[in-house]
């Protein structure tokens, strides 16, 4: 979520020394926890992360550039500097990908979203969103409906599996992002269950099955 600031905001900063972006992203967070002073937050790079019960906000300190398209949101990594993003590219390629899959790109994002918070795994919603619309995409299966969706997530993670030491490119920007692989072996964990979720499906054992789904999402998951 952007957090619009005024120019005069970011006039103030330019005034000072060090990290700006990052104490920008902290003097946010200081105003966040006036509002609500007993959620938990923290710094993230790019965003303030505010954490609730059930999910998780990211708030993006933003400043809008003259082309009234374009933003200057912070990055704090390697002594901070401003990085332009396009919220309405971004936005439009996701609604364009998922009209195209009959809104599989909304549900797997949804699920591994699920993923990411249960099993804590080191990879930012965004990247999801960018990821799930690449997969779905070039998946053959991308306009099948609720029948498709064990198969979808188990080559999903097969997919992200591959996408170890790659770039993602950011829509509008072109942006490159760098993936790593600090979220492998969590994939590597959630592919092998989902792989033995598909085969006790096939074996009709349903109930096996939930509990290796649930092992990725939660115990929440009924399938």
């Amino acid at each position: 979520m952007l957090f619009v600031l005024p120019y005069a905001v970011y006039a103030r900063y330019e005034q000072r020394a060090g990290n700006k972006q990052s104490q920008l992203l902290q003097e946010i967070r200081g105003f966040l926890l006036q509002v609500s002073p007993r959620t938990e937050m923290s710094g993230d790079g790019q965003v303030v992360l505010v954490k609730f019960d059930s999910y998780a906000v990211e708030v993006a300190p933003a400043f809008l550039l003259d082309n009234y398209k374009q933003y200057w949101i912070c990055d704090t990594n390697n002594g901070g500097r401003y990085k332009v993003a396009d919220p309405a590219a971004e936005v439009s390629s996701i609604e364009f990908a998922d009209k195209g899959t009959i809104g599989n790109v909304r549900r797997l994002t949804r699920m591994m979203k699920k993923w990411q918070k249960y099993c804590n795994v080191p990879l930012k919603s965004f990247w999801i969103e960018l990821l799930a619309a690449d997969f779905l995409r070039q998946w053959q299966y991308r306009a099948q409906g609720h029948a498709f969706h064990d198969w979808m997530v188990r080559d999903f993670l097969t997919f992200l599996l591959g996408r170890r030491f790659t770039y993602l490119t950011v829509p509008g920007t072109f942006e490159l992002i760098w993936l790593g692989d600090k979220w492998y072996s969590k994939a590597v964990t959630a592919y092998r269950r989902a792989m033995k979720a598909c085969d006790l499906e096939y074996e009709a054992c349903p109930y096996l099955a939930r509990d290796e789904w649930q092992g990725i999402f939660g115990p929440d998951f009924q399938g």
